[in-house]
């Protein structure tokens, strides 16, 4: 048995996800700071135990049988500042730091507004957005520093951005089991004002292209970029925009959002995704790639 403070057993992880489907999980914790978090994981590494680090929900799929291992729901949210560097543990949110990095006349995190993630899955998937100029897409490794990880071997180390190896949808901790622990961000001065107009200028893109999460509940995108050609378009030319399996549905406002129209599953989820792959691939000839993680048991 796992030697873990407030440990739950049979957790439904559904409530703990953005697309509000999912499971029970074997073991579930929520941490509230990076001792926590160092200490569920080694734990769950000296007793063989797979375990899943949960930020905000988001991106991210639960099978409907849930998880057999040890859900740690990460919370470890403290973060101050050291002139211009911030300096935040891997559960803060990225809204939480926008607001505060815009009321400190600091900026970086601005670009990420409306985005759902913590800081540990903002550096798992190098958080990006395509600014409301569609001039340039702008990732967070544009503003991180060094991070500080918990390796294989339970040692806590120092590295820097260059060591994840980062690239669209893409970091090393895609591949290796490194934890972050906590992240160091360079920020620069620039009136809040400015700031502030690029938070709303944001919003307001967001809001218009896409369906929001908390009304339709979705994991965001759902498959990948292709380059010339978006993946909601495509799945629009195939005329599954709008398109209805179970109870998932494609967002008649950005068809490539899967949402949850209620009790939809994760198995109408992934028959959705297979339908729209194969069409689109039958009959526009684009091999469409999900973007999202799939976790658990389906």
């Amino acid at each position: 048995m796992l030697s873990i403070p407030n440990l739950k057993t049979g957790e439904i992880l559904a409530p703990y996800t953005t697309y509000k489907i999912g499971g029970p999980a074997d073991y579930f914790v929520v941490v509230k700071n990076q001792e926590e978090l160092v200490n569920a994981v080694i734990e769950a590494r000296k007793n063989n135990i797979p375990y899943f680090i949960l930020g905000t929900g988001a991106n991210i799929l639960f099978g409907d049988k849930g998880f057999r291992g040890l859900v740690i729901k990460n919370e470890a949210d403290n973060f101050r500042f050291e002139n211009t560097d911030l300096i935040a543990e891997s559960g803060v949110t990225i809204a939480d730091l926008i607001m505060e990095t815009a009321r400190q006349g600091l900026s970086g995190f601005e670009h990420f507004a409306g985005i759902p993630s913590t800081v540990g899955g903002a550096m798992w998937q190098n958080l990006h957005f395509l600014s409301p100029d569609r001039t340039r897409t702008v990732f967070i490794e544009e503003i991180l520093h060094s991070a500080k990880l918990l390796n294989e071997d339970n040692e806590i180390i120092t590295v820097s951005k260059d060591f994840f190896k980062f690239d669209y949808d893409y970091s090393i901790l895609h591949d290796q089991k490194f934890v972050v622990i906590e992240a160091v961000f360079r920020l620069e001065q620039k009136p809040q004002e400015e700031i502030l107009k690029q938070i709303k200028d944001n919003l307001e893109w967001r809001n218009e292209k896409q369906p929001s999460v908390e009304q339709y509940p979705s994991c965001g995108s759902v498959f990948k970029k292709i380059e010339g050609v978006g993946a909601g378009r495509l799945i629009e030319r195939v005329g599954l925009k709008g398109y209805k399996m179970g109870g998932i549905q494609s967002s008649p406002q950005h068809a490539n959002f899967l949402f949850n129209i209620g009790e939809g599953t994760a198995a109408d989820v992934i028959a959705l995704i297979k339908l729209i792959q194969e069409k689109v691939k039958k009959e526009t000839g684009y091999e469409l790639e999900t973007e999202i993680s799939f976790v658990g048991d389906f």
